[in-house]
């Protein structure tokens, strides 16, 4: 372990921590061993996003401190659905497209952490190194019978209706086919505590209820002890989850959004929330991180730039980090900032035939749904209208303008919506 530091006070000092099933114990465990855990990763989707980073980071940090981290992809538990923090319930999905997700989280984990092999009597062959496991190896061929009889009798409805990942439900309807999900979720925490020797569970803080109860199942089918921790969600100053962008969510995979959009988003957050990205989503460190996030006015653009940077290149590799910071700085210039070192290249762009912009043109709002600025013309023209749109430096007064040739510099046109949204077009 680095410097005999203990992890759990690393975490502690970032504001990861929100709650503990076993403060102190949990604490000298981290430090005097290393402690096998996992964290749980639902594919309902085909990419990670980053609410799923934050989980990724405490695996990282777990991992740099000699701690064995459990990858579990639930292809089995995403066949029912996690009813935690919704108010309506999940579209159900066919195997095919849930193992195919489940494929595609593991290309991404694979950036992430350093995996290992599993000995034959389950437990890592190299304490510290990851392992991946699926919970659809044991809860797809489920006996219902044999496991309501086994594990089910352990569970109190009383209790489970009393669940913060039931409550917001209740008054809309909880089905029963969610109502399982705790079990299912508490089952995962046993399988792993007897195959592999895992005695932590950790999870975002909405898992709560789910943790504290697979934790409650091993020791009563086993009469062991293990423990649950959960982390904060990341959320902006004013208590809203971070992550969503005009177009969505924010996604790890670079087809879904591209190194650029994703460094923009973090060089965009507001002022406020710029020591809780650094502290959460970057190995800075934290005089570092307090010095950085005490910058003001001005000078915090420095900070949010260190902040993207750093975590583009988490996610995508230092030379896409490079080339989206060199796209931010060529788009700085072009409206109206010093530019200095930035190179157009990496600007997001399309090439569009020169004969579309003679006579009348192309329509401008027409030519921002065209390259992605807005998803429709109503956007557009509110965008307009607003005083949120630019061509170069200009701004736009006339929703029903026209873009000409005549309007292009050098062959290329820098289109921007609000502080954010940038485009390149360039005539071929």
């Amino acid at each position: 372990m680095p410097n005999n530091v203990n992890v759990y006070d690393v975490m502690v000092e970032r504001g990861f921590i929100r709650q503990t099933t076993h403060e102190d114990e949990i604490r000298k465990l981290l430090g005097e061993e290393s402690v096998t855990f996992y964290v749980g990763f639902d594919p309902t989707a085909d990419s990670l996003h980053v609410g799923h980073f934050i989980q990724v980071i405490i695996m990282m940090w777990m991992q740099k401190y000699g701690h064995t981290p459990i990858v579990l992809v639930g292809g089995g538990t995403t066949m029912i659905g996690d009813p935690s923090g919704r108010t309506d319930m999940r579209n159900m999905m066919t195997r095919e497209t849930i193992m195919e997700n489940g494929r595609r989280f593991v290309q991404l984990f694979e950036r992430f952490l350093e995996f290992g092999e599993i000995d034959p009597d389950g437990r890592p062959a190299e304490p510290g190194k990851a392992i991946l496991v699926n919970n659809a190896d044991w809860l797809l061929d489920l006996n219902y019978i044999d496991f309501i009889r086994d594990i089910g009798r352990h569970f109190s409805v009383n209790n489970m209706l009393r669940a913060e990942c039931f409550k917001s439900r209740m008054e809309k309807g909880l089905s029963f086919l969610e109502f399982n999900y705790m079990l299912m979720q508490s089952y995962d925490f046993l399988e792993l505590y007897k195959r592999h020797g895992c005695k932590m569970q950790f999870g975002g803080d909405d898992q709560w209820s789910n943790i504290i109860s697979g934790v409650d199942l091993v020791r009563r089918e086993l009469s062991e002890q293990a423990y649950g921790m959960t982390f904060a969600l990341l959320t902006t100053s004013e208590g809203k989850k971070m992550g969503k962008t005009q177009a969505g969510a924010l996604w790890l995979d670079a087809s879904k959004v591209s190194p650029y959009e994703f460094y923009q988003y973090w060089r965009n957050v507001e002022d406020a929330d710029v020591r809780t990205c650094l502290s959460m989503l970057t190995f800075l460190p934290m005089d570092e991180v307090e010095r950085l996030a005490s910058l003001k006015d001005a000078e915090i653009n420095t900070a949010k730039e260190v902040l993207a940077f750093e975590v583009t290149k988490l996610v995508h590799g230092e030379d896409e980090a490079l080339k989206a910071q060199d796209a931010a700085r060529a788009l700085f210039g072009a409206a109206g900032g010093s530019g200095e070192g930035g190179d157009m290249e990496n600007v997001p762009t399309t090439e569009i035939e020169r004969a579309r912009f003679s006579g009348e043109g192309v329509g401008l709002v027409n030519l921002m749904r065209e390259v992605g600025l807005i998803s429709s013309n109503s956007e557009g023209f509110r965008a307009i209208g607003q005083g949120g749109v630019f061509l170069g430096n200009d701004k736009v007064q006339d929703a029903k303008m026209a873009v000409k040739e005549k309007d292009f510099t050098d062959g290329a046109l820098i289109v921007r919506k609000g502080k954010k949204a940038y485009h390149r077009v360039v005539l071929v």
